[in-house]
């Protein structure tokens, strides 16, 4: 009854309001260093794209596994790019049927490349044997298959059925599912029990995963006699806790502020947002370039 008289009520949106940077939403020079930015993070993967594909020394499963993770970045990089910089090149009103919330697909391949570490610290002697091309590309699409499997019914069939009220204001440059559900005027109970079950079956999930190995990897290292071999060792995952780091550090902020924080100022929320949007695929191709000597090596070679 109360959905019914809420369609046929004038104060229903059809569009969000993206938030940017409050009293800079005219100043048309900051999308002049967003766009550097997004520049940098499409060719830095599609680098690191196309070395690894075409650098037969590179052709192993870490590196292949890296090569997903530039690829989902460069996915994430592509798909925000129009509405964070329409936002101050034309407006930032979007229509309910283009805002897609961001999937968790790189949380996966996180867990994947800590199961290679786990692997390649851990068992070592059966390294070749475990991580095949065909084990990598079974990675990878269960990988994908479980995040379409949880986030496809979020859109369609919840987030996307619901009507808005008018006061349809987001607070990043880009729809997030906790957000957009709570500007919907009609019960969510259901849409935010499935959607507190898909952020703890994927996020939840792959973090406890990747603590696990992590404990696991510390634990052989430590039994390691020799100090130079056990810094051998640390080293080698280095460049994948830097991209965790990147990737956890920002989501927990936003989640912590969007569950707890209520009196947090607007501003604190737009930056988290943007931090938590473009740091991950903007410096996972620098450390990986800078870690990784075949890389560094093949990228100095292209670029000199």
């Amino acid at each position: 009854m109360i959905l019914g008289s809420l369609g046929n009520s004038s104060s229903i949106s059809s569009t969000f309001l993206l938030s940017s940077i409050p009293g800079l939403e005219h100043m048309h020079i900051i999308s002049i260093p967003l766009c550097f930015m997004y520049l940098v993070s499409i060719l830095g993967n599609c680098m690191i794209i196309f070395i690894i594909i075409t650098e037969p020394s590179l052709q192993e499963p870490m590196c292949l596994l890296l090569s997903t993770l530039a690829l989902t970045d460069l996915g994430l990089s592509l798909c925000t790019l129009p509405t964070v910089l329409g936002i101050f090149w034309m407006g930032a009103e979007i229509g309910h049927n283009a805002c897609h919330c961001l999937s968790f697909l790189e949380s996966s391949v996180l867990l994947s490349m800590a199961f290679g570490c786990f692997v390649a610290i851990c068992r070592p002697l059966h390294y070749a044997s475990t991580l095949t091309n065909t084990a990598i590309g079974s990675i990878g699409l269960a990988s994908l298959g479980r995040n379409v499997a949880l986030i496809f019914p979020l859109l369609p069939f919840m987030l996307k059925r619901f009507p808005y009220c008018d006061s349809s204001v987001l607070s990043h440059s880009y729809c997030l599912h906790q957000e957009v559900m709570k500007l919907a005027c009609a019960d969510i109970k259901t849409s935010s029990i499935y959607g507190m079950f898909v952020i703890v079956s994927t996020v939840g999930v792959d973090s406890l995963l990747i603590l696990f190995s992590y404990a696991l990897i510390l634990c052989t290292v430590l039994s390691i006699a020799s100090r130079a071999e056990r810094l051998k060792a640390l080293n080698t995952c280095v460049s994948h806790i830097c991209a965790v780091l990147l990737f956890y550090t920002p989501m927990i902020y936003l989640s912590v502020i969007h569950c707890f924080g209520k009196q947090t100022p607007h501003l604190v929320q737009v930056v988290m947002g943007f931090l938590y949007l473009l740091v991950p695929p903007l410096m996972n191709p620098i450390v990986y370039s800078v870690k990784t000597k075949q890389i560094d090596r093949v990228t100095r070679a292209f670029c000199y």
